[in-house]
């Protein structure tokens, strides 16, 4: 059976990405392989140590800036994650110093948040 074991953000600076999403958004670094000038940089939610990785890749390809600015401008996320609680994380990176780009949104069936990842 086919399943995801990695997704790809892509990140304009590798450590201060990892800084983010585990100070900040609570995720642990699984791997960190030195690939020449940058790394093959994986972090994982505590809940699942050895679920879906996300790369926390380096957007040095041409399209990616045009891509990156592209989402941006349409307000659509590069990835989604989920929580028990939105409303309450919500408030709990807020307080941490999180820039929320669209805060908790009743859509009915579920309650979505849009942060900015920097």
């Amino acid at each position: 059976m086919i399943r995801i074991i990695t997704t790809s953000v892509f990140v304009d600076d590798q450590a201060r990405a990892l800084a983010f999403y585990t100070e900040m958004l609570g995720f642990e670094k699984k791997e960190d392989i030195p690939l020449g000038e940058f790394c093959w940089l994986t972090v994982v939610s505590p809940a699942a140590p050895d679920g879906v990785e996300l790369l926390l890749e380096p957007d040095e390809h041409p399209a990616v800036g045009p891509y990156k600015e592209a989402l941006v401008a349409d307000g659509i996320p590069a990835a989604s994650f989920g929580v028990d609680d939105v409303v309450a994380e919500h408030a709990r990176l807020t307080a941490l110093g999180v820039t929320f780009v669209q805060p908790p949104t009743d859509l009915g069936p579920v309650t979505i948040a849009t942060l900015d990842d920097t």
